[in-house]
């Protein structure tokens, strides 16, 4: 979307695109973040515990 004065000067706009909200994660998925989280946490302390053992 663009504007034009008398210039002939264009000022374009970004399209806004239609907004949605976000569902609330099921249990599942609830289940699967925590597991994320924690192989995530192993996988930090794994490496920076290798970091110090070098």
């Amino acid at each position: 979307m663009y504007t034009t004065d008398e210039n002939g000067t264009l000022n374009n706009y970004a399209v806004v695109p239609k907004m949605s909200y976000a569902q609330y994660p099921s249990p599942d998925q609830q289940r699967r973040y925590a597991l994320q989280g924690a192989g995530a946490v192993l996988l930090v302390t794994f490496l920076v515990l290798t970091a110090f053992a070098a």
